[in-house]
């Protein structure tokens, strides 16, 4: 069995005993119980996750960009949908969605990383307004220029630099870049999954009421450390020492949470609780 079998092996059976664990609570809890729902729902959600994921893995690197680049097109549209656009928008949007996306990825499938990292935060960002501007519409022309510019920059650019990771020329760890992303998604969701838990456990601290209600300091600190233990018990399939995984872990948990609620922020700025309601538990 090799590394990527043990990894998934070992998912599927903390899966497992998650999903009983759950299934067992809600049994025994009386009456309606939001909290267990919840859980019993982000449950489900990682198994369609994983299954989803272990898919693209076994087609390699295409299977994963393919992933990824459709992700990236959801989350686009979940974006764009919030957002206040026009007829004269039309023809910027048709170069998000058909052009800025599909030429991302295909520069990872080619791995010329110089254009990669530039394409969309110089070239996208100078050359939509141009085709916006054309349409000679200036009704909020800033506004609804900038939502796109930032649409493809959360949505693509910094999704895309996930299957970005398997271009990465590691010496001595050739042929497992897969396992990389391996480590990023279960650091990153176990993550979510654990501040969520110690906060309903031990929150009472809120770091930000108006933005997220649910986050607290607690669920930060509590998900946190827990989500960096298991970064750093990941470490064997990284070519990471135990130390350097769990910095890595804590960097990427630490970021995540704000990350989260600079998206929390959006939201609140649209007058929406969830993005949408493709990945259930999750906000979208």
């Amino acid at each position: 069995m090799n590394t990527t079998h043990a990894l998934f092996v070992g998912i599927f059976a903390v899966l497992a005993m998650a999903t009983v664990a759950g299934r067992w609570l809600r049994h025994r809890a009386a009456g309606p119980n939001a909290v267990l729902d919840n859980l019993n729902a982000r449950i489900d959600a990682w198994w369609a996750m994983v299954i989803v994921v272990g898919l693209a893995f076994a087609f390699g690197k295409g299977g994963v960009i393919v992933l990824f680049a459709l992700l990236s097109l959801l989350a686009l549209r979940e974006f764009v949908t919030l957002t206040y656009t026009r007829r004269s928008d039309h023809l910027a949007l048709a170069l998000a969605f058909y052009v800025a996306l599909p030429v991302q990825y295909a520069l990872i499938w080619i791995e010329w990383y110089g254009l990669f990292s530039i394409f969309i935060p110089v070239y996208g960002f100078l050359i939509l307004p141009i085709f916006a501007a054309l349409r000679a519409d200036p009704n909020r022309f800033f506004d609804r220029i900038a939502a796109v510019q930032w649409a493809l920059m959360l949505a693509v650019f910094c999704l895309s630099h996930v299957p970005a990771l398997l271009t990465l020329q590691i010496p001595g760890y050739g042929g497992r870049e897969l396992l990389l992303i391996a480590f990023l998604v279960i650091v990153v969701q176990s993550s979510d999954v654990l501040q969520y838990v110690w906060g309903k456990l031990l929150g009472r601290h809120k770091v930000a009421p108006t933005l997220s209600p649910s986050k607290t300091w607690e669920g930060l600190l509590g998900g946190v450390l827990s989500a960096t233990a298991l970064g750093a018990a990941l470490w064997w399939i990284t070519p990471f020492s135990p130390l350097e995984a769990a910095a890595i872990a804590l960097l990427i948990n630490v970021m995540g949470f704000f990350g989260g609620l600079v998206m929390s922020a959006i939201k609140r700025d649209h007058g929406v609780k969830d993005w949408g309601h493709l990945i259930a538990g999750h906000g979208g």
